[in-house]
């Protein structure tokens, strides 16, 4: 209620300005913010996750010091139990050795393989042996020696290797912090020192069980714990930037030497094992090992504290990874693995002092008594796990007869070693991590080890992250320039204001470029807008058409919604292509609008792509990297700077390139858009994260929705659920993506630069197969280049977009028809050059091309599948025989084909709509024939109900976890009765049809031409001289040049217009077409004009000379250049060029910025930016009534939507600037005159006609005919490529259909020979478990394909499982650090101090090239 109310207010004072107030609001262009509910779930999930580390490493903790107290020789068990509780503790040991072995050889296998260094590789392998040995000793040999206390303490002795690096390497960032390593040395020291003395006591008071061999074992287990720390030392290594070739070495095939190390430390733990148990100790008896009918519970005590212990090991590791991964680094992660040792012993001692209470310690005088009273217990009666750890802590010096006191030297030692290994670990509570981190930038090792899992977390974190830093601004994260670039074909309005609107949400985002970024990105957007032009038949004039004229009123009208006033700084410069529009969004970002003339270069996307790839990687990086040859860049001019109040900057449309000198080809994107595409800021960053943190991903695309209405729409909606859901999750999971969709990807510049990329991209299609894999699929090709060359596409599934899609059932065919060719084609190359690509691409493996060939037999062989699907519903339903309903399904796509061979496309779509309606009718049937025969047959345990079954469950499952998306479920109908349609009917007429190259979607004439009736036609003749055709049109306007021209009067070839230039050039006259015909009436228009060219110009110069009266400008700027060099529209000469037709009507439109209704508010935002700082609010609002009050009084007799000529405008400025100096001096406020002027200035300023400079036309111009002259196909070469397209068609078709014709066949001998010869049989089971005695009969072929999709289904669910954790995991992080929007103090005002900022800007100048002009 509240925003109705707000919104009929803001509406109420638009209507007291003009009639027309009403405006359109659009979706989303409210401002964004964090939601509480989403700041209340990553609490939740950091809580969540701490509480897991903590658990599962008390857990993992507990499990193993039981284990070692069962097995102790001490312990109370029989030989049999203790060998068997040794041998779980064996197991405990090899379990991650196991895993790391098993996911290495996965990565090498089917990743990438990079040959070892066999010197470093040796040298790995011999600390890995080193380290294995003292885990091994420590744990299989000394610790079951020891009590459970002191197995507890000891393991904190690991940190010594790694305090003293840290004390020899100096790792300290600041020097004082050299005494946390330092006290750690001292207390571990110390905490050994204790432990001796303890054990010493226990010996000399005869501790029951403490003999004198202890000392052996105290001496090993130091030693051990010892080379135990080696572990880590890699750590400090790479954090002192020693050894950094060999780590760099180390990098490229750790995976293997991770196989090879996994291996030798299996082989030397069990090595220990056996040394130890079978030369030393003589104590093992094989016979012991064969477990017998009374041995169960022994079998559930041990496995289940080894389960218990590998499992809760390896959660606690990952639990750990993730707590950093979501920026919960001392909550969820430092403090629980810190407590840890605490925890289990503040659990130990409850549980001790709980069984010392049911086992009658009360009773006891002593705690001596109490411990000899254990030997007596029944043991059946108690719990075998609390007796041992009770008669464990009895055997320290708690039970000792004579000083029971000195148990506070085991205190003492259990307090040094656990203060030792924090001290050591200081700076895990000080670390920072990225939004989004790879596990090796956290982590130093793969491997954990779980016999100290709460040690190995926190020494294994890394010290200081391989992180690259920008040398200018010291941030973790460089910075990024991103080039969003939207393509634009015969758009409506409502889906230009989708794009827009998504635009002009990013630059709220964004906020001022001039300022510093939590995401560290710039960006531009750019539209190019294809067949923007079309020629007046009735005189002739290249003009705009209706679709540009829509994307103009778009514009304004979406920056009426943000900004509450018109565009400001807007410029029109005519192009080798067409035209460019270029816009200064609210917040200073630009916007380019690239109008192209497909007369003048080619048009559709690819060569759109191919046209801003150019000029944004190619141009722009030119004259970045070569700022010297580049005239504005070496010597700033007035057009590209503005002074105010002293400082001086570049303008956006420039600052952008001065920025990326600093900015690697790395960290350039392009965000390749349509121009429906909707999309909010949090999509880019998360698809920015992927790029930024991956060195090797070239692009990555997000969740793309298709929007609309009716039945098409709704199988759509399913059908791209399906595919993101499961399809685009395996493919990221196990390889790569195959295509990353063009209307919402993002891709990494130096990528698309890469050798046999952007340049193979280029190739015009010649023959056939080119016409169907590069311009019918164009998205598809380029990733395609991308995999080949060696970079990965990712998928984001929580960067979500949404677009159009066809509504109708003919388009949709249409644009089938173009993806599925493109797609197999596509999909056949990456397949032929696999070879190569699995050597180049580390992301795809032998295994995935296997997978991806698997897809691809499967979807060949989709038609013949649904017709045996069809047939088996003809089967049940009118209970015909099989082979019989095999010959009635083929006959419907039999005849489908012939149709599409002979009948038009038209004709084809119309067949294929009143054919996929009837499909869904035999669908329906279909489903309840699945159903009916599992009545029939009483369970639905057979291939197909159990196929359907977990099928349903499997998509259930998948929505559930796609909560924001549960709702496409319901289109699961839809999909499933619309399969023959997709599969069947769609196939063939892809197929039949490859030979048409047409796009086939939003066709239409409204650009072409629009045809204006002649009234004025006096002679229209064909004529023919020799072999000229010739066409006579004499029209009333000819006549009248005529006639000025035979009485000597001059006319105009080329309108004038003032326009902002540094110097007359030559380029632009040749640009101008010379061929309009004037009338009076036009001459009229041109008058009006030219009373209102001083717009450009002389408004602006008057108030630069304002600006010199200034008493705060800065002396040593302005000592070379006065304000007025450096105005925001002025400039040192305006001069009248020839302009285009089509330059004055787009002029025009944006003039009607200059009528009363619209100044009038311009004006009172302009003030309110002007004036954003906090303390000049009541400054800024007083100055805004008495000017408002000025335009009303001059404007009284002015129309509202009447635009003001030359001489109002004058006197308009002339008022408002001695009103503003007069409300300004009674403030006391004269300093901030300059601004109010310059706020006058921008709101009376007229839309600027620049020209190109010659060094970017000259790059067009050659871009044109290099790459994108249009094409003009000769009659014979056309024909060519149509026979070659039919003669692709037919072989394809062929090659197609025989593959599915021979699995019908085959399936129609296998139905006609009998199921009694040749089909399987397969028990049946009733649901509740039992056996019927009868047989399913199922045919071989069915039951292999049946299984061989089910297995492919079942893997892509288990990757989306996988997908979905780490999806969750990057939107936790995003949200952790997501943007907080700054309220602003008065309306469309930022919070940001104005001068801080210009100062900025111009200390960084100062260190350009700018700087050596001034």
């Amino acid at each position: 209620m509240e925003e109705n109310k707000t919104r009929a207010k803001n509406r109420h004072i638009r209507h007291r300005d003009t009639w027309d107030p009403f405006q359109l609001n659009p979706v989303g262009a409210e401002k964004e913010g964090k939601r509480r509910c989403f700041r209340l779930a990553q609490y939740l999930v950091a809580v969540i996750v701490g509480l897991s580390v903590i658990t599962s490493a008390v857990v993992s903790k507990g499990s193993l010091l039981v284990l070692s107290t069962l097995s102790s020789p001490n312990s109370m068990r029989n030989h049999k139990e203790k060998q068997f509780y040794m041998l779980m503790l064996v197991f405990c040991l090899v379990c991650p050795n196991a895993l790391v072995f098993i996911k290495s050889l996965w990565r090498c296998a089917f990743k990438n393989f990079v040959q070892p260094n066999m010197r470093t590789m040796s040298s790995i392998c011999a600390i890995e042996c080193l380290v294995s040995l003292g885990t091994s000793v420590l744990v299989l040999v000394v610790m079951p020696q020891f009590d459970v206390l002191t197995n507890l303490f000891i393991s904190g002795g690991v940190c010594i290797v790694s305090a003293l690096l840290q004390i020899v390497f100096r790792l300290q960032e600041e020097k004082w912090k050299i005494i946390f390593p330092f006290c750690s040395l001292i207390l571990t020291v110390t905490g050994y020192c204790l432990l001796g003395a303890d054990y010493y006591v226990r010996v000399s008071t005869y501790v029951d069980g403490q003999g004198k061999d202890c000392f052996l074992y105290v001496g090993i287990g130091i030693f051990s714990s010892f080379l135990v720390s080696f572990c880590w030392w890699e750590n400090s290594f790479q954090a002192a930037n020693l050894k950094q070739e060999t780590l760099s070495d180390l990098d490229g095939f750790r995976d293997f030497v991770f196989v090879i190390s996994s291996i030798l430390r299996i082989v030397v733990i069990g090595g220990v094992y056996l040394l130890y148990q079978v030369f030393i100790q003589k104590s093992i008896k094989w016979s012991e090992f064969i477990m017998k009918d009374d041995d169960w519970e022994l079998l559930q005590v041990g496995l289940g504290l080894f389960f218990l212990q590998a499992f809760c090991s390896a959660a606690c590791h990952w639990f750990g990874v993730v707590a950093c991964k979501i920026h919960a680094v001392r909550m969820g992660f430092a403090l629980p693995v810190c407590c840890t040792g605490p925890a289990v012993l503040l659990l130990g001692l409850i549980l001790f002092l709980t069984q010392a209470k049911e086992l009658g310690g009360d009773n006891h005088g002593s705690m001596t008594a109490f411990c000899e009273s254990l030997v007596h217990v029944n043991q059946d009666n108690v719990s075998v796990v609390l007796l041992e750890i009770t008669k464990s802590i009895c055997h320290t010096s708690l039970a000792s007869y004579y000083v029971p006191w000195t148990f506070s030297m085991l205190v003492l030692e259990g307090v040094c070693m656990w203060l030792g290994f924090v001290a050591c670990t200081y700076y895990v509570w000080g670390i920072k991590v990225q939004r989004i981190e790879r596990t090796s930038q956290l982590f130093v090792r793969r491997l954990y080890e779980s016999a100290f899992i709460d040690l190995s977390l926190l020494l294994n974190t890394k010290m200081k992250g391989p992180r690259a830093r920008n040398p200018e601004s010291n941030n973790d994260i460089q910075n990024t320039v991103i080039y969003l670039c939207a393509t634009m074909w015969h758009e409506t309005y409502d889906e230009m204001l989708k794009i827009l609107t998504s635009m002009f949400r990013l630059d709220r985002y964004r906020g001022d470029p001039k300022q510093e970024h939590k995401d560290h990105f710039d960006f531009e957007c750019h539209i190019f807008v294809d067949d923007a032009f079309m020629t007046e038949k009735e005189t002739g004039k290249r003009l705009v058409n209706s679709y540009v004229n829509d994307l103009i009123h778009v514009v304004i009208e979406v920056y009426r919604v943000f900004t509450n006033k018109e565009p400001d700084d807007l410029s029109i410069i005519e192009m080798p292509y067409g035209g460019r529009l270029m816009f200064v969004l609210p917040e200073e970002n630009m916007l380019y609008i690239h109008l192209k003339d497909k007369s003048l270069i080619r048009n559709k996307k690819r060569w759109s792509q191919i046209m801003y790839m150019y000029y944004l990687l190619g141009w722009k990086g030119y004259i970045v990297k070569n700022p010297q040859k580049i005239t504005r860049q070496n010597n700033p001019c007035r057009e590209s700077m503005v002074s105010l109040d002293g400082e001086i900057f570049l303008l956006p449309q420039y600052d952008n390139d001065n920025k990326r000198r600093n900015i690697s080809d790395d960290n350039v994107y392009i965000l390749a858009l349509d121009g429906d595409t909707d999309f909010h800021p949090k999509a880019v960053i998360l698809l920015v994260d992927r790029l930024r943190m991956y060195d090797n991903v070239g692009a990555a695309c997000g969740r793309i929705h298709p929007t609309g209405m009716g039945p098409m729409v709704w199988y759509q909606k399913f059908e791209y659920a399906v595919g993101h859901w499961l399809q685009k999750t395996a493919e990221h999971v196990f390889g790569s993506v195959l295509c990353s969709p063009g209307c919402f990807s993002l891709f990494r510049g130096s990528a698309l630069m890469d050798d046999n990329v952007l340049k193979r991209y280029t190739t015009t299609a010649t023959r056939a197969s080119e016409y169907v894999q590069y311009d019918q699929g164009e998205d598809r090709w380029l990733c395609t280049l991308l995999l080949q060359q060696g970079w990965r596409v990712e998928y984001n599934a929580a960067s979500d977009a949404f677009t159009n899609s066809p509504q109708e059932f003919k388009e949709f065919y249409n644009q089938r028809r173009r993806w599925g060719p493109s797609t197999l084609a596509n999909t056949l190359d990456l397949l032929h050059s696999s070879r190569e690509t699995v050597k180049r691409n580390s992301s795809i493996s032998r295994l995935y091309i296997f997978y991806q060939m698997f897809a691809v037999g499967s979807s060949i062989l989709g038609p013949a599948s649904v017709t045996l699907m069809i047939a088996g519903a003809f089967q049940f339903v009118f209970k015909i025989s099989a082979t019989l309903s095999i010959i009635i399904a083929s006959i419907p796509p039999i005849f489908y084909i012939i149709v599409c061979f002979v009948a038009k496309p038209k004709n084809q779509i119309t067949i294929a709509a009143i054919m996929s309606v009837l499909y869904a009718f035999l669908m329906t049937a279909s489903f309840f024939s699945i159903i009916g025969d599992m009545v029939l047959q009483g369970t639905f345990l057979t291939p197909t109900g159990l196929f359907l079954v977990s099928m349903a469950i499997m998509y259930m499952v998948t929505a559930i976890l796609h909560p924001e998306e549960f709702g496409m479920i319901i289109y699961g109908l839809m999909y499933f009765i619309c399969i023959p349609s997709g599969y069947l009917l769609l196939t063939i007429y892809s197929l039949v049809n490859m030979h048409v190259v047409s796009w086939g979607t939003r066709e239409s004439n409204k650009g072409v031409a629009e045809v204006k009736k002649n009234n004025s036609l006096l002679c229209d003749k064909n004529c023919r001289i020799c072999c000229w055709d010739m066409k006579i049109q004499i029209t009333q306007e000819t006549e009248n040049v005529m006639i000025q021209q035979i009485t000597g009067q001059t006319i105009q070839h080329a309108h004038l217009i003032p326009a902002t230039t540094q110097k007359a050039t030559q380029r632009a006259s040749e640009n101008v077409e010379t061929e309009t015909k004037e009338d009076k009436t036009t001459g009229e228009t041109l008058a009006e004009i030219e009373r209102k060219k001083p717009l450009t110009g002389k408004p602006d110069m008057k108030v630069a000379n304002e600006y010199d009266d200034s008493s705060d400008s800065d002396d040593s700027i302005n000592k070379d250049y006065s304000d007025n060099d450096f105005s925001l529209d002025g400039f040192e000469s305006t001069e009248e060029i020839p302009v285009s037709d089509w330059v004055i009507p787009v002029r025009e439109e944006f003039l009607k910025k200059l009528t009363y209704a619209n100044m009038k508010r311009n004006l009172q935002e302009q003030i309110r930016y002007a004036f954003r700082n906090k303390n000049d609010d009541d400054v800024c609002e007083d100055l805004v009534l008495m000017l408002t009050d000025t335009i009303n009084r001059e404007l009284s007799e002015v129309g509202p939507e009447d635009v003001l000529s030359e001489s109002q405008l004058e006197v308009l400025q002339s008022a408002l600037e001695q009103q503003a100096r007069h409300s300004l001096k009674t403030s006391r406020m004269e300093r901030y005159l300059k601004r109010a002027k310059r706020a006058i200035a921008k709101t009376l300023a007229a839309p600027q006609v620049q020209k190109l400079d010659e060094a970017e036309y000259d790059f067009w111009d050659k871009l044109i005919q290099r790459y994108l002259k249009p094409i003009q196909d000769t009659k014979e070469h056309l024909e060519e490529v149509t026979r070659e397209l039919k003669s692709l068609r037919n072989k394809a078709v062929f090659l197609y259909f025989m593959l599915n014709v021979l699995w019908v066949v085959a399936t129609f001998f296998l139905q006609a020979i009998g199921n009694e010869v040749i089909s399987i049989k397969i028990p049946k089971y009733y649901p509740n478990g039992t056996l019927s005695g009868e047989y399913l009969m199922v045919e071989p072929l069915s039951l292999m394909f049946l299984l061989s999709f089910a297995v492919l289904l079942l893997i892509q669910f288990l990757a989306m499982l996988y997908h979905r954790i780490y999806t969750l995991i990057h939107v936790v992080a995003y949200r952790t650090t997501e943007k907080d929007y700054i309220q602003k103090v008065c309306n469309n005002c930022r919070e940001v101090k104005w001068d801080s900022c210009l100062f900025k800007l111009y200390d960084s100048m100062q260190r350009g090239p700018i700087n050596r002009a001034l």
